[in-house]
């Protein structure tokens, strides 16, 4: 698989420093982050949270003074940026990290220059920023993923896994709201992509759902995959189906009847 070169922008004023363990790690999972920079002013005492975390994972930080009130210097130094790096041609994607809807417009242009773009920010970050990326991952899921993950017992790990994330996924369910448009949006996937018997592959699937959703993520309703989340709804049939290779098999998915 392609390994891609992705530039981690953060904005360090709008992103809490106990993330940045979560935000390289998740990162790893897309690319290799071949620029790590972060921007904000570092003589101001509100920094200092940041500095110890900076030096243990190489991440550069870049100082924008606050020239003038009400003036973010940083989003325009962090644009600046991307925009140079961008035409260097060194990288295939971004990851900006912020919780504002200040990179809106940064976001769709890189999109529109064939870059993977992938935002991270909190669950109060506005829409438009994340329908302007590829895929939007918010912070306190990543955060507490990794934390349950620590805390579960290497040698279990494997194999209570399905389960313990099928269970996860049945006591923290996403609202009613949510759990209605994700459950409308794959029925229409799965009948606009399935086969005359009504079976889709689920690995389009979630392709298909992270590109309509672009904040779409299985973690997000408590579950570490697709598969046990859609299990958990209780709305679609799920099929395993053997290939030629003896060790590998596809999940198959098709809408269940609502009678």
């Amino acid at each position: 698989m392609d390994d891609k070169r992705i530039a981690v922008l953060i904005d360090a004023d709008n992103v809490s420093s106990k993330y940045i363990s979560y935000i390289m790690n998740e990162v790893s999972n897309h690319g290799t982050p071949t620029y790590k920079r972060i921007y904000g002013d570092w003589t101001s005492v509100k920094m200092t949270s940041w500095k110890d975390v900076l030096l243990e994972l190489s991440v550069i930080p870049m100082q924008q003074y606050s020239y003038t009130t009400g003036k973010n210097a940083t989003d325009s130094a962090l644009i600046i940026d991307a925009m140079d790096i961008l035409y260097s041609g060194r990288v295939d994607g971004f990851c900006i990290v912020s919780s504002d809807s200040d990179f809106t417009k940064l976001a769709s242009r890189l999109r529109e220059a064939g870059m993977l773009v992938i935002g991270m920010g909190e669950k109060k970050t506005p829409v438009p920023f994340r329908a302007a990326c590829d895929m939007f991952k918010y912070l306190e899921v990543l955060a507490s993923v990794e934390n349950k993950g620590a805390e579960e017992d290497a040698a279990h790990r494997e194999k209570d896994s399905a389960d313990f994330t099928a269970e996860t996924a049945k006591k923290n369910p996403p609202n009613n709201k949510e759990r209605a448009k994700l459950i409308r949006t794959i029925r229409t996937i799965v009948t606009e992509i399935s086969d005359e018997d009504g079976w889709a592959f689920l690995g389009e699937l979630g392709s298909i759902l992270n590109r309509r959703l672009p904040d779409f993520d299985s973690r997000n309703y408590g579950a570490m995959k697709l598969t046990p989340l859609i299990e958990s709804l209780g709305s679609f049939d799920i099929e395993s189906r053997k290939t030629s290779n003896p060790h590998v098999t596809h999940k198959y998915i098709r809408n269940r009847d609502k009678g």
